[in-house]
């Protein structure tokens, strides 16, 4: 009998396909299949709650991306295409996918860059610096109450380890 202050375990998803696993493969250590596969179904769940809110403000999570890498390199809110192919980890031909869109929206401009004739500049218009401070506000309290079932102390010991994961692939 389990008492008022004891707690059962909680079993999800990815319990039942271990239990399954270790039936048919009692020889593995399973123990790393179950992390990377919760990490793979929160970021697959949290990610459509995610991309809800973007679109409340008729962004995808993409744009989005661009918006928030222009507002973040502050005043004047301008960057090259090379600049944020870099940083956002995207191809050109992505990013020049992005851009077109964001272009049509209104969200951004695109200039010729006076110190190189070749390339060109990508400047945020203040319509989309709107957009973008409205819909981070957002962003911001979606993901707070996605967090909420964790303690401070939890989510600290999650961005700690997952930090220490992340490091391995810099």
């Amino acid at each position: 009998m389990i008492s008022p202050m004891t707690t059962a375990p909680i079993c999800d998803h990815i319990d039942e396909l271990i239990a399954q696993w270790t039936v048919e493969r009692p020889d593995l250590e399973l123990a790393p299949m179950a992390t990377f596969g919760r990490l793979g179904r929160l970021t697959a769940m949290a990610g459509r709650s995610i991309e809800a809110v973007f679109a409340t403000h008729g962004l995808t999570t993409g744009d989005f991306d661009v918006l928030a890498a222009l507002r973040r390199n502050g005043d004047p809110f301008v960057m090259t295409p090379t600049d944020l192919s870099s940083t956002l980890m995207l191809s050109p031909a992505g990013m020049t996918n992005r851009l077109d869109r964001l272009e049509a929206s209104g969200h951004i401009s695109r200039r010729a860059d006076p110190g190189d004739r070749r390339s060109s500049l990508v400047v945020m218009t203040d319509q989309g610096r709107r957009v973008v401070d409205l819909a981070v506000s957002d962003h911001l309290a979606n993901e707070a109450h996605l967090l909420s079932v964790l303690s401070p102390n939890e989510i600290t010991s999650l961005d700690r380890a997952l930090r220490k994961l992340l490091r391995q692939f810099d």
